[in-house]
């Protein structure tokens, strides 16, 4: 059950994955500089590993939220079409019919 549309989820999924990478290459960058020496490097590379990991942790929680809020949608239209068939084979019915439409104008 995401906010407003599939295209919002779709959003927030791809946010999810360009934050990923993001903290991936700070994780190499951070890996690649451990030789360096210099204290201030090392102040640097201390904050640098504290919001890494608080940014993972958060990035975790939304990815845990958007999961369970794709599986709600996904439980909710399952039930809707055990409880209403033939409700929902109309609404497809009418959804197929406008498509059909819109192709057949292109």
């Amino acid at each position: 059950m995401c906010d407003y549309t599939e295209e919002s989820c779709a959003n927030k999924e791809k946010l999810v994955l360009d934050l990923r990478k993001v903290i991936d290459d700070a994780d190499e960058i951070l890996r690649e500089t451990a030789g360096v020496a210099g204290e201030k490097i090392a102040v640097l590379r201390e904050h640098i590993t504290e919001h890494l990991n608080d940014a993972k942790a958060r990035l975790d929680i939304v990815e845990d939220q958007l999961v369970d809020k794709t599986k709600a949608v996904a439980q909710a239209a399952d039930d809707f079409v055990n409880e209403s068939p033939w409700q929902a084979v109309g609404i497809a019915a009418g959804v197929g019919v406008l498509l059909g439409i819109l192709v057949a104008r292109r």
